[in-house]
């Protein structure tokens, strides 16, 4: 009679370790993520000039001859200035989209997502990174293994986004955006930016 007791507590065992499995698995991996869009629509700032056009006209040094006919010196743009601008490319999730990095008239600089299209995750963060973007699977780890600045959680999957870039980063030092999925390590997508 005992062992048909144990031989009942089996299956009870096994079906109790699978919920807490299931419960756990779903917990961490998140799959309904995948099919819930979070729509995310700020104002982009419009851009007053790209940086190129925003750079003040050269002065004529002391005793050099002037110019025939000099041009005006151009006015400080009134609106932000674009200093750098890249397309997202799919790394392990369709993704699509347009990079900026504006520098505001008081200095200050931001990073746009705009029309941004892209899978809903756990854990997904917008980075500025070191490395450059790799096209196909070769490229899903490569941020991972570059110095890197995190602007924070991605704000949504999908719209029209704003981070601010504290001051004090050094833009010199990134070569582009990634979309990067801090629980599995992996890039969602990536912008190489064109400074």
């Amino acid at each position: 009679m005992k062992t048909g007791g144990r031989r009942r507590v089996w299956p009870i065992l096994v079906a109790g370790l699978a919920v807490v499995l299931l419960a756990i698995g779903l917990a961490v991996l998140k799959p309904w993520l995948l099919f819930v869009d979070v729509r995310v629509d700020e104002q982009i700032p419009t851009v007053a000039a790209s940086a190129e056009t925003a750079k003040p006209s050269p002065s004529a040094s002391p005793g050099a001859p002037s110019p025939p006919a000099a041009a005006p010196a151009r006015p400080a743009p009134a609106g932000p200035v674009q200093v750098a601008v890249g397309s997202l490319i799919s790394h392990e999730h369709t993704t699509s989209g347009t990079v900026r990095i504006l520098r505001q008239p008081n200095g200050d600089h931001l990073l746009t997502l705009e029309n941004l299209d892209t899978s809903n995750g756990p854990d997904v963060h917008v980075w500025l990174s070191a490395a450059d973007v790799v096209e196909g699977t070769g490229g899903w780890f490569v941020a991972g293994g570059a110095d890197h600045f995190d602007l924070g959680l991605i704000k949504g999957n999908q719209g029209n986004q704003v981070y601010a870039i504290p001051a004090g980063v050094d833009l010199k030092k990134y070569k582009s955006v990634d979309l990067w999925c801090v629980q599995f390590s992996v890039s969602f997508g990536a912008a190489q930016l064109t400074f």
